[in-house]
This record gives C-alpha cells, sequence and structure tokens, in this order.
C-alpha cells in the first residue's frame, strides 16, 4: 500500500485540528502553517474532507475548518477514504471486484488479506489516539516487531 501525499496532508492536517482546544475554527493558512503543508495544496484536500464529511467549515472573517465529529470518533481510515477512496484497489478496483484464473487464482485472497490487514491499522486509530500519542497496543505490537522498521 502506498500513502499518497494527499493523504498524509490530510491526516496531518485533522491532527492539527483536533489538537486546537476549544473547538475554534482554523483557517486553513494556519492549519497549513502548522504542518508544513503547501497552502493551496491543503485548499483542494480540506474540500475533499468537508464533501466527505470529515471536516466543515465556516465562512466569514473568523472562518476555517473544524472537525465534523469528535478526534475518537474520526479513524485514519475515515480521513484517507475521504481525500483517496478506497484503501486497497488493484487497478482500481476493489479486491471483491477482482477475478483471476488459473495459476493467479490465490492473488485474490491475498488482495483480500491485504485489505483486512490494512483496515486493522487504520479503521481503530483515531485522530484523538494520533494527538494524545496513544495508539492502540495491536499498532504498537505491528511496529515493534524486528522487521517492522527495515526496507527489504
Amino acid at each position: 500500500m502506498r500513502v499518497s501525499a494527499k493523504a498524509d496532508y490530510a491526516v496531518r492536517a485533522c491532527a492539527e485540528l483536533a489538537s486546537r482546544p476549544g473547538g475554534e475554527s482554523v483557517p486553513s493558512d494556519v492549519l497549513a502553517a502548522g504542518q508544513g503543508i503547501p497552502t493551496s495544496f491543503l485548499e483542494r484536500i480540506m474540500g475533499d474532507l468537508r464533501r466527505g464529511g470529515v471536516v466543515t467549515s465556516v465562512r466569514g472573517r473568523s472562518g476555517g475548518y473544524l472537525l465534523a465529529r469528535g478526534a475518537d470518533e474520526i479513524t485514519l481510515a475515515d480521513v484517507i477514504r475521504a481525500v483517496d477512496g478506497p484503501l486497497v484497489t488493484v487497478r482500481d478496483v476493489r479486491p471483491p471486484g477482482l477475478t483471476y484464473e488459473g495459476s493467479a487464482t490465490a492473488l485474490l485472497e491475498v488482495w483480500v488479506a491485504l485489505r483486512t490487514a490494512v483496515r486493522d491499522v487504520l479503521d481503530v486509530v483515531t485522530l484523538a489516539d494520533v494527538v494524545a500519542r496513544d495508539l492502540p497496543e495491536s499498532v504498537h505490537v505491528l511496529a515493534a516487531r524486528e522487521d517492522a522498521w527495515e526496507n527489504p
């Protein structure tokens, strides 16, 4: 799985929103500066997040963006799906929509297992977890594996 710059920026911007006390809206230029994200790119991302129901926008002089729900209710998967679509696709097709024949028949099960593994992380980590630096134990276990930090 490849995490796009768009998805990375979206998660970082949402974490920045989640870290703000008081529920005040935050202008996109402030979000961009807080995470070192190009403002023009972030504006497009925030539009995707708004359409995806992750953030809401506030118009006016003190306008900006707010999380649409509590940070403890928004998973990293919610954010990534809002900007990039499904978490795992093969040739832009979701695994259950694929068919393979002959020697490649088993690949379908591999792609479905990959999707499940990705969901097992991204569907359980919330923005609140990231901001509090308190990730679920299952994530710590995966990250602590001896081979987790190696690049084969």
